[in-house]
């Protein structure tokens, strides 16, 4: 976890830093954090847009320029090609619906996290597809 939380220091969202490390046997295989995608301008040099339109934390996750951690070290592991299948995850937040769904589909197998994140339709979907998701 504290690999997580130093990745999530190269964060630019100016709402919450996130930081993920993707784990198998041991080994890093990828990082990720939250920022614009590569060459966009990032919200601490331009704003945020959900800060802007006052959208709560956990509601219309549309509305931002930022790619999750946990998407992030999921584009990287593929775009490495480094295969994610029956890895942990440990990231400094709960994962979202949005990073949920691709961690389902990612074949990720458990999922470790620091800070609660208010999105119940996330734990909701964890919860039915019996992947373990454990807060510490």
């Amino acid at each position: 976890m504290s690999i997580a939380e130093l990745v999530a220091n190269r964060s630019t969202c100016v709402r919450r830093n996130v930081g993920a490390v993707i784990v198998k046997d041991r080994r890093i295989l990828a990082t990720g954090y939250n920022g614009a995608p590569s060459g966009i301008a990032h919200c601490i040099e331009i704003g945020c847009l959900r800060k802007k339109l006052d959208v709560p934390p956990g509601e219309r996750h549309e509305i931002c320029r930022g790619t999750h951690a946990e998407q992030n070290a999921i584009i990287q592991s593929a775009t490495f090609g480094v295969s994610i299948r029956d890895s942990f995850i440990y990231t400094t937040h709960q994962p979202c619906f949005i990073c949920t769904k691709m961690l389902i589909n990612a074949h990720i197998k458990k999922i470790i996290y620091k800070e609660e994140y208010p999105d119940e339709l996330a734990i909701n979907m964890l919860k039915e597809a019996q992947i373990p998701f454990i807060k510490i």
